[in-house]
């Protein structure tokens, strides 16, 4: 097994252009928007809906016949430097099956990917495969392996661990949740805590949470998200651009979360390593990492 690395790892020598196109503030990202791939007009507004990422799908989101056309409009796209104002990821086809292979030497050298999502992971060959035929396509972009299976989730670490091109996973839950017969959240629980804790022991930044399939529920959406930054969860992937506002409501430091973080941040600027609050509590550089991060975050009600 792999030993756990920092989030800020060094770039693939055989990176391409898009393996520096993901922004270094990725651990403030709250709105992760998947488009179809077939629907460029759709992508072209999703790129200006308000989301931290656009994600387009090649994979559930597409018809088998219109696949091809998918993924030479979103190649079209991806030829630009920069497609739009916010980092571009694609979801390829299960790693598994025919297109997967075709898609990856297709989009990996193109200057304005931002991201592979990887759907179906089931381990550490895997994402190496992955790595290697992006590489052979001329550079290898930022990874996102997606948790869709028991197997998945049992390899968790495995998998967030496997390459320094993997930046984040996230769980597919839908087929997580067919797969294991679970019928309602209690059953995913467990497996999204591991997400979350694979994410951590590898340095990763924490896992946006998976999509909430009720569109016309924000209420519902707000709940699930609370619920799910209790967990560690970090923003959440969504499809469709009403949910982005109530997405990033949640998972914004409230006014008191800020207060503290600005707290602790001013006291670790003038005390290195472990130190003690006026108040008496006791933190340390994991507890100081999180606090910067909230300041970061809460700069977005301003921004």
């Amino acid at each position: 097994m792999s030993a756990p690395r920092a989030s800020a790892v060094a770039p693939d020598p055989a990176a391409g252009a898009g393996a520096a196109a993901d922004p270094a503030g990725q651990d403030t990202y709250l709105t992760w928007l998947y488009v179809p791939g077939d629907r460029p007009a759709v992508v072209a507004k999703a790129l200006h809906s308000g989301a931290d990422v656009v994600l387009v799908d090649l994979e559930d989101a597409v018809a088998p016949e219109r696949k091809p056309y998918a993924l030479a409009a979103t190649a079209e796209l991806l030829s630009e430097p920069r497609p739009g104002p916010v980092p571009v990821h694609v979801r390829v086809n299960a790693l598994a099956g025919p297109l997967a292979d075709g898609e990856l030497r297709t989009l990996a050298p193109l200057p304005g990917l931002a991201g592979l999502r990887l759907p179906k992971t089931g381990g550490r060959e895997e994402v190496l495969r992955v790595a290697a035929a992006a590489r052979a396509a001329g550079g290898v972009p930022p990874l996102y392996p997606l948790l869709e299976s028991a197997l998945g989730v049992e390899r968790a670490y495995e998998i967030a661990a496997a390459h320094p091109a993997v930046r984040g996973i996230a769980l597919g839950e839908a087929d997580l949740r067919a797969e294991l017969g679970v019928a309602d959240d209690a059953g995913l629980v467990w497996p999204r805590g591991e997400a979350v804790a694979a994410a951590g022991a590898a340095g990763l930044p924490p896992p946006a949470q998976s999509v909430y399939p009720d569109v016309a529920d924000l209420d519902g959406l707000a709940r699930s998200c609370a619920a799910g930054r209790a967990l560690g969860f970090l923003g959440r992937t969504a499809i469709h651009p009403r949910q982005l506002p109530v997405i990033e409501r949640a998972f914004l430091p409230t006014r008191q979360e800020a207060e503290r973080a600005e707290e602790i941040a001013a006291a670790a600027a003038t005390d290195a390593g472990a130190l003690a609050l006026p108040d008496g509590r006791f933190v340390d550089a994991a507890v100081v990492a999180e606090a910067r991060r909230t300041l970061r975050l809460a700069r977005r009600r301003t921004a």
